[in-house]
Protein backbone atom coordinates (compact mmCIF):
# COMPACT_ATOMS: atom_id res chain seq x y z
CA UNK A 1 0.00 0.00 0.00
CA UNK A 2 1.09 3.03 -0.85
CA UNK A 3 -0.08 7.08 -0.71
CA UNK A 4 0.08 9.75 -3.29
CA UNK A 5 -0.05 13.65 -2.05
CA UNK A 6 0.61 16.97 -4.43
CA UNK A 7 1.27 20.01 -2.80
CA UNK A 8 2.12 21.93 -5.98
CA UNK A 9 1.77 21.23 -9.31
CA UNK A 10 5.08 20.06 -10.06
CA UNK A 11 5.81 17.84 -7.29
CA UNK A 12 4.27 14.62 -6.55
CA UNK A 13 5.21 12.88 -2.83
CA UNK A 14 4.96 8.90 -2.81
CA UNK A 15 4.51 7.50 0.66
CA UNK A 16 5.09 3.75 1.37
CA UNK A 17 5.48 2.25 4.99
CA UNK A 18 9.10 2.96 5.24
CA UNK A 19 9.71 5.85 2.89
CA UNK A 20 8.58 9.51 1.55
CA UNK A 21 10.22 10.37 -1.80
CA UNK A 22 9.62 13.50 -3.39
CA UNK A 23 9.67 13.62 -7.25
CA UNK A 24 9.94 17.20 -8.12
CA UNK A 25 9.22 17.31 -12.30
CA UNK A 26 10.18 20.90 -12.27
CA UNK A 27 14.39 20.54 -11.91
CA UNK A 28 13.98 16.45 -12.27
CA UNK A 29 15.31 15.69 -8.68
CA UNK A 30 14.08 12.92 -6.18
CA UNK A 31 14.58 13.53 -2.52
CA UNK A 32 13.93 11.25 0.05
CA UNK A 33 16.16 12.71 2.42
CA UNK A 34 19.03 10.10 1.96
CA UNK A 35 22.41 11.07 2.68
CA UNK A 36 23.84 11.30 -0.69
CA UNK A 37 21.17 14.29 -1.07
CA UNK A 38 18.66 14.79 -3.83
CA UNK A 39 19.33 12.37 -7.21
CA UNK A 40 18.98 14.54 -10.23
CA UNK A 41 18.65 12.95 -13.73
CA UNK A 42 18.16 9.66 -15.23
CA UNK A 43 19.22 6.17 -13.77
CA UNK A 44 18.29 3.51 -11.74
CA UNK A 45 17.61 3.23 -7.81
CA UNK A 46 15.79 1.40 -5.40
CA UNK A 47 14.77 3.39 -2.24
CA UNK A 48 12.35 1.84 0.51
CA UNK A 49 9.75 0.02 -1.23
CA UNK A 50 10.41 2.18 -4.47
CA UNK A 51 11.90 0.78 -7.73
CA UNK A 52 12.47 3.87 -9.84
CA UNK A 53 13.61 4.50 -13.29
CA UNK A 54 14.78 8.31 -14.18
CA UNK A 55 14.03 7.89 -18.29
CA UNK A 56 15.91 10.53 -19.94
CA UNK A 57 14.43 12.60 -22.95
CA UNK A 58 14.87 14.15 -26.22
CA UNK A 59 14.83 17.72 -24.84
CA UNK A 60 17.46 16.43 -21.37
CA UNK A 61 14.58 16.47 -19.02
CA UNK A 62 13.57 13.37 -16.45
CA UNK A 63 10.37 11.13 -16.58
CA UNK A 64 10.05 8.81 -14.29
CA UNK A 65 8.42 5.26 -14.12
CA UNK A 66 8.06 4.00 -10.11
CA UNK A 67 6.88 0.48 -9.09
CA UNK A 68 5.58 0.03 -5.87
CA UNK A 69 3.71 -3.31 -4.64
CA UNK A 70 3.16 -4.16 -8.43
CA UNK A 71 1.70 -0.71 -9.52
CA UNK A 72 3.41 1.28 -11.90
CA UNK A 73 3.45 5.38 -11.14
CA UNK A 74 4.67 7.38 -14.18
CA UNK A 75 5.33 10.93 -13.19
CA UNK A 76 5.94 13.12 -15.92
CA UNK A 77 4.45 16.30 -15.82
CA UNK A 78 3.98 17.89 -19.10
CA UNK A 79 6.43 16.34 -20.76
CA UNK A 80 5.41 14.29 -24.05
CA UNK A 81 8.73 12.86 -24.93
CA UNK A 82 10.01 9.07 -24.76
CA UNK A 83 6.87 7.44 -23.64
CA UNK A 84 7.24 4.20 -25.17
CA UNK A 85 10.05 3.50 -22.16
CA UNK A 86 6.74 4.15 -19.48
CA UNK A 87 4.89 1.95 -18.30
CA UNK A 88 1.43 3.63 -16.12
CA UNK A 89 -0.92 1.91 -14.55
CA UNK A 90 -1.26 5.27 -12.51
CA UNK A 91 -0.01 8.57 -14.59
CA UNK A 92 0.81 11.48 -12.63
CA UNK A 93 0.73 13.98 -16.41
CA UNK A 94 -0.91 17.44 -17.59
CA UNK A 95 -0.21 16.16 -21.16
CA UNK A 96 -3.81 14.66 -22.67
CA UNK A 97 -1.80 13.20 -25.67
CA UNK A 98 0.24 11.15 -22.77
CA UNK A 99 -2.73 10.14 -21.38
CA UNK A 100 -4.41 8.94 -24.41
CA UNK A 101 -1.12 6.79 -25.72
CA UNK A 102 -0.51 5.34 -22.27
CA UNK A 103 -3.91 4.13 -21.36
CA UNK A 104 -3.12 4.26 -17.78
CA UNK A 105 -5.99 3.00 -14.68
CA UNK A 106 -6.07 6.13 -13.40
CA UNK A 107 -4.65 9.46 -13.63
CA UNK A 108 -3.30 12.36 -11.22
CA UNK A 109 -3.95 15.74 -12.83
CA UNK A 110 -0.81 18.12 -12.41
CA UNK A 111 -1.54 21.47 -13.76
CA UNK A 112 -4.31 22.36 -16.26
CA UNK A 113 -7.55 20.10 -15.05
CA UNK A 114 -9.95 21.89 -16.39
CA UNK A 115 -8.69 21.51 -20.06
CA UNK A 116 -7.44 17.86 -19.19
CA UNK A 117 -11.19 16.57 -18.29
CA UNK A 118 -12.63 18.78 -21.36
CA UNK A 119 -10.63 16.66 -23.56
CA UNK A 120 -10.41 13.52 -22.28
CA UNK A 121 -14.73 13.73 -21.99
CA UNK A 122 -13.83 12.70 -17.71
CA UNK A 123 -14.76 14.55 -14.63
CA UNK A 124 -12.48 14.86 -12.06
CA UNK A 125 -12.54 13.92 -8.02
CA UNK A 126 -10.71 16.26 -5.51
CA UNK A 127 -8.37 14.15 -2.58
CA UNK A 128 -6.00 15.03 -0.19
CA UNK A 129 -4.17 12.16 -0.61
CA UNK A 130 -4.73 9.17 -3.46
CA UNK A 131 -4.77 5.77 -1.28
CA UNK A 132 -3.35 2.76 -3.58
CA UNK A 133 -3.78 -0.52 -1.88
CA UNK A 134 -2.93 -2.81 -4.49
CA UNK A 135 -2.94 -2.99 -8.56
CA UNK A 136 -6.37 -4.70 -8.26
CA UNK A 137 -7.64 -1.53 -6.01
CA UNK A 138 -7.51 0.76 -9.21
CA UNK A 139 -10.63 1.46 -10.75
CA UNK A 140 -11.88 -0.47 -13.80
CA UNK A 141 -12.88 2.68 -15.94
CA UNK A 142 -10.35 5.70 -16.31
CA UNK A 143 -10.78 8.36 -13.94
CA UNK A 144 -9.33 11.51 -13.22
CA UNK A 145 -7.70 12.87 -9.33
CA UNK A 146 -6.81 16.17 -8.17
CA UNK A 147 -4.59 16.17 -5.36
CA UNK A 148 -4.74 19.07 -2.88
Amino acid sequence: MFELESKNQDVITLITKNTTINFNIADATIDAALAVGKITGPGEFEIGDATIRGIATESKKTIYDVEVGGVHIGIIGDIEENLDDLVADILCTSSVRAVRELEPKLVVAMGNVDGMVTDLKLTARTEKKLKVKSLDSLPAAKEVVVLS
